[in-house]
């Protein structure tokens, strides 16, 4: 039981650590799927407390650079699309006393379409809150140790990842890409355990 208990407590730890090193790996199975389109808007794009600024125009561009970087690997035969609006961030900035230690935080909406059938695959936008990676830069404040460029890259990519994480678990959970809907209680929690650990081992991203 204390076993189980400190496993349990350690996934819960590591949800917040995001990496996105397995770039350099082969892309995980996400079936039939190969992205088309992807539109990134940002009409009700709000900055957070102590933040840095950055226009609609640089959210757009990082978030369509790392939406390429990661989903361009894939080559189903089945062609699909993303709609991503971002709705909310803070880029810690310089300046702010250590003690608060200030964080980066990207908060998106993003809805999958098939394009075949001509629909959404999630009726309701998914909402997904990422952090920074947690490395030797971001462990006090990225806005000591990086430029807003960086911030914007590294949310960026943290957001990337956790859409196919999501598009993972849709898979599994709904069948998504021509996965199998339904897995088994312990065949979900072994997949789930796996890309956390995998997140948490892998080091950042350079």
């Amino acid at each position: 039981m204390i076993r189980l208990l400190a496993l349990i407590a350690g996934l819960f730890a590591l949800t917040a650590c995001t990496s996105t090193n397995d770039l350099r790996n082969p892309p995980v199975d996400l079936g039939d799927f190969r992205l088309s389109h992807r539109v990134v808007v940002a009409p009700n794009l709000t900055k957070g407390p102590m933040s840095r600024e950055a226009t609609v125009e640089e959210w757009e561009a990082a978030m369509l650079g790392a939406i390429g970087e990661r989903f361009d690997r894939y080559d189903g035969d089945k062609l699909y699309h993303f709609g991503i609006s971002v709705e909310g961030y803070v880029l810690a900035q310089p300046g702010i006393p250590i003690v608060l230690n200030p964080k980066s935080i990207l908060i998106f909406n993003v809805t999958v379409w098939d394009d075949a059938a001509g629909k959404k695959l999630n009726e309701e936008p998914e909402q997904i809150t990422v952090f920074e990676s947690l490395s030797g830069e971001t462990l006090l404040s990225s806005g000591l140790t990086q430029s807003k460029e960086q911030q914007l890259q590294n949310l960026s990519r943290n957001a990337a990842k956790q859409i196919q994480n999501y598009l993972v678990r849709m898979k599994r959970e709904k069948g998504w890409f021509g996965g199998a809907n339904g897995e088994t209680g312990e065949d979900a929690t072994a997949e789930t355990a796996e890309l956390a650990v995998e997140d948490a081992a892998a080091p950042p991203a350079e």
